[in-house]
């Protein structure tokens, strides 16, 4: 796996050191922070631009590449052992499942799931999550209705994110509960709806449509975090 980026490499470089095989250097590094590289691993490759932007799909690199370890996703057994999941049904965007991970995490969830898809690209949502997919458990469940299914048997509420639900404000969350986002484009699906406990919704303080998928799931963890 190729991740590149300096927030990035950076978190790796001290929290993840093991995780390192070799480094690409397109730019002049540091002295203290290439002896700290040249600790973690001896293969460090000066490159040109050119072999940059090859390695890195034209992404900014800001001078830092790295091939890491591939970043593994985590089993559902052990994901819905946790008390607070949060579950994107069909949410494709890696920049706004990026984010949605980073929030995630920041309140507190104990992992997502994507569910309605067979693959995802891990590569981006560990970039775009700013390093937060490391720390977050993340599953993959093709079937969102047999995910759920097997969430509620085992004790969890369902809350569904989407408009003209009861006020966000206004609920008590159990205590072990799973905040589901929909799409990007369509929102719940019908028969996911038909899964759920409760519908929230944010109600806003000025009419406009809606929030973005990523926004609105930070308010939302906020929310069952903080109350």
């Amino acid at each position: 796996m190729i991740i590149y980026g300096k927030q990035l490499f950076l978190h790796l470089l001290n929290h993840y050191p093991s995780r390192i095989e070799t480094v690409f250097l397109p730019k002049k590094c540091d002295p203290k922070l290439f002896s700290q590289i040249a600790r973690v691993t001896q293969k460090i490759c000066t490159i040109d631009e050119r072999k940059a932007q090859a390695l890195c799909h034209g992404g900014n690199h800001q001078g830092f590449i790295a091939e890491i370890r591939d970043l593994e996703l985590t089993s559902f057994n052990e994901i819905k052992r946790g008390s607070f999941l949060v579950v994107l049904d069909e949410v494709t965007d890696v920049g706004n499942i990026g984010a949605i991970v980073r929030s995630a995490y920041a309140f507190g969830a104990d992992g997502l799931i994507l569910s309605g898809m067979k693959t995802c690209n891990l590569e981006a949502i560990l970039r775009t999550s700013s390093a937060a997919a490391f720390e977050l458990p993340i599953a993959l469940c093709p079937s969102t209705r047999d995910m759920l299914n097997e969430l509620k048997q085992i004790g969890f509420t369902l809350y569904g994110a989407d408009m003209g639900g009861v006020d966000v404000k206004e609920v008590t969350f159990a205590p072990k509960r799973v905040l589901i986002m929909g799409s990007e484009g369509r929102g719940l699906s019908p028969k996911v709806k038909e899964k759920l406990d409760t519908i929230v919704s944010i109600k806003m303080a000025r009419a406009f449509d809606s929030l973005n998928v990523s926004a609105a799931a930070a308010v939302l963890c906020d929310r069952i975090a903080n109350g």
